[in-house]
């Protein structure tokens, strides 16, 4: 659209921009005038949910921030840091790309991967694993197959490309996603030289913008990604960025040979809002200005105004500055890799930023006005416990008839996309490229990393089942942590710290922000117990359509991003049986429970049931004693029981080396309940005969109950004498369904 820039901004055109009408008048009582069009452009976007977090930071505040391994701490860099031992940081971190995926889903997902990518090593951190966690609609949707097949291509092409290892991550289907997908991108990367802080000082300093040229694809992206899908939501196609893994491999190496001289003082990647965020934060953070000079950034395109410039999210592209006089330090290493490096403007004394075009001021804006913890608005909504929460509450086991045939449950169970392998996904991801993936041929329940030169590994997972914080979001998200933890735990390591992607409704509406801060108590609650603190993320809001003039919001998903050190890399624990004749141990408790379970939800049609069985100091206690028996070397497998249950967990321990199992069930539950109830803090272990007694000793001292649940089987399925078919029919049947349900 063509507008003079100049001319004084309109309501009209502040709220058509996403800014509330008090907001347009707090930016004229800060400015003490009216702003002009590029000034209100640059506020809109800085104000929008996705970058001021201005609906979610009272709460987020209240996350638990300390740890033991702690080097940096939310909110104070792209990402975080923690000390992970041996003179080696791990800087790690997830995203959302939702709204862009919606609409465009191969550049959508490859954008978020690039994105994430280069926050870790815009800190001078190189990535050495990434993980996603994907959510849509009904799989038997044309749209959702459309989707799906677009994330996942856009996914593993640009990490393919890209060149660094996919090592694992969920994916779930629901038709409260049918609309609104949600693609979370985590990464973590390694860093062993000093850290790049993304802060600018030193007036007189240069400042650059490196890599990409700028063009008009993304312009608004983060105003895009802070409101509503609609049925027209199509239009804002521009919003949607295009990524080019090439030039993000390019721009990832001429970062690092950069961070490693001393002619860089700060570095910020450009996401969201482009040279606006990282100009306005750069500068925020140093308090200083600056005086940049838009004309001289390099375009895709001839015609290119002001604040299309400014707006643009272009990828692969960085804000630098560098120490005044090592400017040919900078220019000969972009030059090397053959990507720009163009000096577009200066620091400058005091904390205005002031644009310009052609010779022409077009825009003056103080930093401080604009960022998260200055400026920008902080609202705390209004909250009410929606009328569903209680009425779940009222689920009765009793009220459900229990299968005469759980043969046939467990055949259905097993062929259902969300407990299904998800082989035809990650074939489609390169997990071994950079040789550091040790979990490939032999699964854990995380995701490890090699951490070359040390007796050390990178534990690593991203965890939410989004139905239990539906059904009660304090409860659903503590369990969403501790199944984190869990899945670290039982590979061996030790939980470390989080970082997460908070995937919620509209904040203006009671009910969905009663969910956000549940989910924030939660974790807040179970983050203490751990020792895990939270590092940062991102918040995703306006996950929803609107229909008929009714807002559907998503399943509240606050996915959980964690990492772990494994100090012993003899001691990675995988999950898969190893041995006929090994002793299978259920370590904590069977309970009558099958609330908010896949088999409650899918087989029996029931969809309003409380969360699972929870107990935090009994699942703390749990991880405990599985540290000790990894550590004492008692146990040859373990895996957790999670979704569908303790038959699908012992089924995903079977099928790698094609050994069955032959179990009893618990005669004090029922037994879909002992084979599909997904009540929490269970893992199944394996024990070799020899090593019994040893075992059975330790477990006496503990305080979590065990249960000898059988043994392993050469290929046979077993449970209560009454045979369940063949390990290796069953593989079949499980690492097909998701392919057929998606091709057909």
């Amino acid at each position: 659209m063509e507008k003079n820039t100049q001319e004084l901004a309109t309501l009209e055109q502040a709220t058509t921009l996403g800014l509330l009408p008090e907001e347009f008048e707090q930016i004229k009582s800060i400015l003490g005038r009216t702003p002009n069009f590029t000034e209100m452009s640059v506020y809109s976007v800085m104000w929008s949910e996705h970058c001021s977090y201005k609906n979610s930071i009272a709460w987020l505040k209240k996350l638990p921030k300390d740890g033991p391994h702690m080097l940096v701490k939310a909110g104070e860099e792209n990402a975080g840091l923690v000390d992970i031992g041996d003179g080696v940081g791990c800087v790690f971190k997830i995203e959302s790309h939702n709204h862009p995926s919606a609409l465009e889903p191969y550049q959508g997902a490859a954008t978020g991967v690039g994105g994430i990518n280069r926050d870790i090593f815009t800190m001078g951190a190189r990535p050495i694993a990434q993980l996603n966690s994907l959510r849509f609609g009904e799989i038997e949707k044309d749209r959702t197959k459309w989707l799906v097949k677009g994330v996942v291509k856009g996914i593993g092409d640009y990490g393919n490309s890209f060149g660094v290892p996919i090592i694992g991550g969920e994916l779930m289907f629901d038709k409260c996603y049918n609309t609104n997908p949600l693609v979370n991108a985590f990464s973590a990367g390694i860093l062993e030289g000093k850290m790049i802080s993304a802060t600018a000082s030193g007036p007189g300093n240069p400042v650059y913008i490196v890599g990409s040229a700028t063009g008009k694809d993304g312009i608004a992206g983060a105003a895009f990604a802070s409101k509503d899908i609609t049925a027209e939501s199509a239009d804002d196609l521009p919003s949607v960025q295009v990524g080019d893994p090439f030039q993000e491999k390019l721009l990832l190496e001429a970062s690092l040979e950069l961070a490693k001289t001393d002619a860089v003082v700060g570095m910020q990647d450009m996401g969201a809002a482009g040279i606006t965020c990282s100009s306005c934060e750069m500068s925020a953070a140093g308090n200083v200005g600056m005086d940049i000079d838009l004309s001289k950034v390099p375009t895709r395109q001839s015609d290119m105004k002001d604040w299309e410039i400014l707006l643009s999210e272009s990828q692969e592209r960085m804000l630098v500055v560098i120490e005044k006089g090592k400017e040919k330090i900078v220019e000969d290493i972009f030059e090397k890799w053959d990507l720009h490096a163009v000096e577009i403007g200066v620091v400058t004394e005091g904390g205005t930023i002031n644009y310009f075009m052609n010779g022409e001021k077009v825009a003056t804006v103080p930093a401080e006005s604009l960022v998260l913890g200055g400026g920008a608005p902080v609202y705390h909504r209004e909250y009410t416990e929606p009328a569903y929460f209680q009425e779940f509450k009222k689920f009765n086991i009793d009220d459900v008839e229990e299968p005469s045939d759980l043969k046939e449950v467990a055949v259905k169970l097993i062929q259902n996309p969300n407990i299904a392998s998800k082989r035809w996904v990650y074939e489609q991801y390169d997990s071994m490229v950079g040789t550091r993936t040790m979990t490939t041929n032999n699964p854990s329940d995380a995701g490890i990393t090699n951490i070359k030169d040390s007796n050390r590994a990178l534990a690593m997972t991203v965890d939410c089942n989004s139905r239990y914080v539906n059904a009660d979001p304090e409860i659903g998200t503590q369990i969403a942590v501790s199944e984190a933890a869990r899945n670290i735990v039982v590979s061996g390591g030790i939980p470390s710290a989080v970082t997460n992607c908070l995937n919620f409704g509209n904040p203006y509406n009671p009910e969905c922000y009663w969910q956000f801060v549940g989910a924030i108590k939660g974790m807040s609650a179970a983050c203490l117990k751990f020792g895990t603190p939270v590092t940062g993320g991102n918040v995703s809001f306006y996950n929803q359509t609107v229909i008929d003039g009714k807002e559907e919001p998503v399943f509240p998903t606050p996915t959980i991003g964690m990492i772990g050190v494994v100090e012993d890399k003899d001691k990675i624990m995988t999950m898969n049986f190893k041995s006929k004749g090994d002793l299978i141990f259920l370590v904590g408790e069977s309970k009558n429970d099958i609330s908010s379970s896949e088999y409650l939800v899918s087989y029996h049609g029931i969809e309003a049931s409380p969360a699972p069985y929870f107990n935090l100091d009994k699942e703390f206690a749990l991880q405990e004693t599985i540290k000790s028996l990894i550590k004492g070397e008692l146990i040859n497998a373990a895996h957790d029981c999670a979704d569908g249950g303790l038959f699908v967990s012992l089924l995903e321990m079977a099928m790698n080396k094609d050994l069955g199992f032959d179990i009893v069930s618990d005669s004090e539950v029922r037994e879909d309940a002992f084979l599909f109830g997904e009540a929490q803090s269970r893992v199944v272990v394996t024990v070799n005969e020899d090593m019994e007694d040893e075992f059975l000793e330790t477990m006496m001292k503990q305080k979590v109950p065990y249960t000898l649940l059988g043994h392993v089987t050469k290929g046979k399925i077993c449970v209560d004498d009454e045979h369940f078919g063949f390990v290796s029919e069953m593989k079949d049947i499980y690492d097909h369904a998701l392919e057929n349900a998606l091709e057909n």
